[in-house]
């Protein structure tokens, strides 16, 4: 069973606390007043940044890919799954900088900071959201999860979370356009069917009107082609008398 964070990005408000948590949780330190003082400045895996439309904002994360590009171009093999196969993390013993992996990460999750432990002080290796392993091996959910009230961010098996989001978006959606109450009890897709079935009754009758329309017209063409064929031999003896 895989668990994982899910991103609820109409959610987000952009509060930046996810990026605190995430930096604070990833620090020597685990204490936010003295994570500001560390060097190197720990960082942060998750981003918030701006949505599709004006004055929204989303978290971006890694998704863990399977198959990962990332790991796939990784030359030195500091790109791995961890022993459960759901997590994709980064050595950063072994990472060179090349950046190679940023280039095929489709969600443009990695960024480049010094981090403790590196070859060199002044080495940048790629970061990237790791899952709070060390979170979850003691039963606690990431940190970005806990740190998030609006629940743009929130921690479970994907298959569940996925299907009760598409329960309450349902509900939500057919609540805003009348159609069914948003109560959190009761069938939410009730409205959608009922919608359904009177899409289905509209298109009945539009096919209907639009068959008879047709009839109508093919009827008509033929009066049409009746009455010119019956006018051409009159016209055709007017033209013989006239000449």
């Amino acid at each position: 069973m895989m668990r994982t964070v899910f991103v609820n990005p109409e959610r987000c408000i952009g509060c930046l606390q996810c990026e605190v948590a995430c930096a604070v949780e990833h620090s020597a330190s685990h204490e936010l007043a003295e994570a500001f003082h560390e060097v190197p400045l720990p960082r942060k895996r998750v981003h918030v940044e701006a949505g599709a439309v004006p004055d929204t904002s989303y978290p971006n994360k890694c998704r863990h890919c399977d198959p990962a590009p990332c790991q796939r171009v990784c030359p030195t093999g500091a790109i791995h799954r961890d022993t459960s196969g759901d997590l994709v993390l980064i050595d950063a013993r072994r990472c060179i900088g090349c950046a190679m992996c940023a280039v095929v990460c489709p969600f443009d999750v990695l960024t480049f900071h010094p981090l403790a432990g590196t070859m060199t002080p002044e080495s940048l290796v790629a970061v990237k959201c790791d899952g709070c392993e060390q979170r979850v091996g003691r039963g606690e959910v990431p940190a970005c999860v806990e740190s998030c009230k609006v629940d743009a961010l929130i921690y479970g098996e994907i298959n569940e979370l996925v299907a009760a989001g598409r329960l309450r978006e349902s509900g939500a959606v057919l609540a805003a356009a009348g159609l069914t109450p948003a109560a959190a009890d009761g069938d939410p897709l009730a409205g959608w069917r009922s919608f359904g079935a009177a899409r289905l009754s509209v298109n009945g009758a539009a096919q209907d009107t639009w068959v008879r329309h047709r009839r109508e017209n093919g009827a008509r063409a033929g009066q049409d082609q009746n009455a010119a064929a019956t006018q051409a031999p009159s016209g055709s003896r007017r033209e013989e008398g006239t000449s």
